[in-house]
């Protein structure tokens, strides 16, 4: 009998903590950032399709976030200053992303390979730039909530990944920000 080993690894997300130069008054492991990643990709493409009336596909783009990062069981989370110091790193990070991706599709049967890797690889331009838009979206509420708690340690993050999500200039995302994205700052009695 073959075994099959791809879900077993992908559990171990939760094992995997991000922001790990950054002192948190919560830790984020991969498992609940991709959940997160994934309920923004939806929400931003259901915005875009219902209330921008653009054409959008909800339930793909929820998939593909919840993938988005599982090179990252076999890599681990490399710290965002250092993944982007330079052109030569982003590179060669992203050849060891796709080798680790591989690695995982090869732990599949043979029949479901191709049906994964599209998510592994996050190769479909169709949903990738509203997976890239709730990634960053998800790391900027993340250092909304630090802030929140006080810690003063996000300030830069947050400015940084404020910026970021406004240079991508998606509608949806903009959408988000101006109408969902202020209830994040607030306290569970101000929510209600």
């Amino acid at each position: 009998m073959e075994d099959y080993r791809f879900f077993a690894f992908l559990s171990r997300m939760r094992y995997i903590t991000r922001w790990g130069l950054m002192r948190n008054t919560f830790s984020e492991n991969v498992q609940e950032h991709s959940h997160m990643v994934a309920v923004l990709a939806h929400g931003l493409a259901m915005i875009r399709r219902e209330i921008l009336g653009l054409s959008a596909d909800p339930e793909r783009c929820a998939t593909a976030a919840l993938f988005h990062d599982a090179s990252e069981i076999l890599t681990g989370d490399l710290p965002t200053p250092i993944k982007y110091f330079n052109p030569e790193i982003k590179a060669a990070y992203k050849q060891v992303e796709y080798i680790s991706g591989t690695k995982l599709l090869d732990m599949l049967p043979e029949e479901l390979r191709e049906h994964y890797a599209p998510l592994v690889y996050e190769n479909d331009e169709t949903v990738l730039p509203i997976v890239k838009a709730a990634d960053k979206l998800s790391a900027h509420i993340k250092c909304l909530e630090e802030l929140k708690a006080g810690n003063t340690e996000f300030e830069a993050a947050a400015a940084q990944t404020k910026e970021a999500l406004l240079a991508m200039k998606l509608p949806e995302l903009d959408w988000f920000m101006e109408h969902c994205l202020p209830a994040f700052s607030r306290s569970l009695d101000e929510l209600e």
